[in-house]
């Protein structure tokens, strides 16, 4: 059976290894088909094409967005686009600015709250200097001792309503759809399981997100137990949208699944990829 694996990050985004070496761990575990889907970021992308050749498994070129939805972040993967859209490039360039200035304001935030210096300690992971994310952040507060392991760093201070937190606009959903569509691409909303919205928030999600053309729900991943795999296949069904799967691997133990663990799709789900 063909192993996908549509939602992973490198060193060009907060990652802990490059595009080569997760092109080369995948393909070690068994991974047939990769999508590397960097946030907000498409620099990895020829790096790992070259490896994926050397290795003989599939690169789906991706990334994976940034969007505001009803003042709540969703993160929206992009599968099959052409790296070199124009559109796509410069909407990428935007949100990226908009990361580094909500850098600054978390770290501020933090201080706030008692931890100083946490922007500078958040450099300290950052393997791309266009990009600042929460995880760098994450693994600056459990490195100090503030917090256990990635899930306690992120549940303490850097969700809504915690010390580390800090809102931001990113750019509409129509905005990312249309970026990626011009791009050639297909849009996934990524672990839908992690939101903070009730069923009727979710199911208008859902609902926008089909009448805007996008593709796919993120059904299997690191974010959902067995329960949510069975509940966003049954959603995608309702909303006619098809159903993909990834660890959203960033580096050994920091995700439920490692490369090459992904539990199959439930039955009955339309895969993502069943038209490739």
């Amino acid at each position: 059976m063909t192993q996908y694996d549509l939602h992973c990050h490198s060193t060009r985004s907060d990652g802990l290894l490059s595009p080569t070496d997760v092109v080369r761990r995948a393909a070690a575990r068994g991974v047939d088909v990769l999508a590397l889907t960097d946030h907000d970021e498409l620099a990895g992308l020829d790096e790992a094409r070259v490896a994926a050749h050397e290795c003989g498994i599939r690169l789906i070129d991706g990334c994976e967005l940034s969007v505001t939805w009803r003042s709540t972040t969703i993160h929206v993967v992009a599968l099959g686009i052409d790296a070199g859209h124009a559109a796509l490039a410069d909407g990428l360039d935007e949100v990226r600015r908009g990361r580094d200035a909500r850098a600054r304001r978390i770290g501020e935030s933090l201080a706030d709250a008692g931890i100083p210096d946490a922007f500078e300690g958040a450099l300290a992971y950052v393997t791309s200097a266009r990009l600042v994310s929460r995880t760098h952040f994450a693994r600056h507060l459990i490195d100090a001792g503030h917090a256990r392991d990635m899930k306690d760093a992120f549940r303490r201070y850097l969700t809504p309503g915690n010390p580390g937190y800090v809102a931001h606009q990113w750019p509409s959903l129509a905005q990312a759809i249309d970026w990626i569509h011009g791009a050639g691409g297909r849009a996934v909303i990524a672990h839908p399981g992690r939101y903070k919205l009730d069923a009727h928030e979710r199911r208008a999600l859902f609902a926008e997100f089909r009448d805007l053309g996008g593709g796919a729900l993120e059904v299997v991943s690191s974010s959902h137990d067995p329960a949510q795999f069975a509940e966003f296949a049954t959603l995608a069904r309702v909303f006619g949208l098809a159903a993909s799967c990834g660890t959203d691997f960033h580096g050994e133990g920091e995700s439920r699944f490692d490369f090459g663990e992904l539990p199959p799709l439930p039955a009955g789900a339309v895969s993502v990829w069943a038209n490739w």
